[in-house]
């Protein structure tokens, strides 16, 4: 191989990982964000704000126990929670697949809830779930490595199939990063827990600060690797 080549092929190795490694701490902070606003908004209402899993039980158990009020509010959630998704992959191929335009609209949509008046609280939970989809689009893959930020049960099946793997010898890439983001989304939401015991759900600003921080990180991350990083 001519020094030329060699030399071109370290560098693209060396620009995958760096692109992988940035791509990890941008998860962790979303997965974050996914945690805090996830346990703000269940300790506020009892209900899951991005735990879709979880709601989908909840929502199995109002119907058998023939709860039909708490389950078509559960449904409503469950709705908002996928319309917000399809909604963030139209938003990003319009905003030509660049992460800020999607954190910002998050911030706007959880300043809302949090600054709605307790008699609109279904509305606000609602929009924060909305929010959550959303928040799914930021991110779907780092260096081909599927990602689930508001949800960890795949991240967790992911990396004891990959414990499985390697212990029977198998050497695979990439099943140790399923825990970051499982580790953020825990610190995440004890994060939450703490603000919302003094704010509320008025703590949902404190969401909103941290999407707006993460928009302007977002900012200094290369353009080329935002493109890696969002649904096609």
């Amino acid at each position: 191989m001519l020094p030329g080549s060699t030399f071109k092929s370290a560098r693209t190795v060396h620009a995958a990982k760096l692109r992988g490694r940035v791509g990890l701490y941008f998860v962790a902070c979303l997965s974050v964000l996914a945690g805090m606003t996830d346990a703000i908004g269940f300790m506020a209402t009892g209900d899951f704000v991005s735990f879709m899993s979880g709601n989908t039980t909840r929502l199995a158990v109002s119907l058998g126990e023939q709860q039909f009020g708490p389950a078509l509010r559960i449904v409503l959630l469950i709705v908002a929670f996928v319309l917000g998704n399809a909604l963030g992959v139209i938003a990003a191929r319009l905003s030509g697949r660049r992460p800020w335009p999607l954190l910002l609209t998050i911030a706007a949509l959880l300043c809302l809830t949090a600054l709605l008046p307790a008699s609109l609280q279904l509305l606000g939970l609602v929009i924060a779930v909305v929010a959550m989809g959303l928040v799914n689009t930021v991110v779907e893959e780092v260096n081909g490595l599927p990602i689930g930020l508001t949800y960890v049960t795949g991240a967790l099946s992911r990396f004891g199939r990959g414990l499985g793997r390697r212990v029977l010898g198998e050497r695979r890439h990439g099943w140790r990063v399923q825990l970051v983001p499982w580790t953020g989304m825990f610190v995440g939401a004890v994060i939450g827990a703490l603000l919302e015991t003094t704010f509320g759900l008025g703590a949902m600003l404190f969401s909103a600060l941290l999407t707006l921080s993460l928009g302007l990180i977002s900012l200094k991350i290369p353009r080329r690797w935002q493109l890696r990083y969002m649904p096609r």
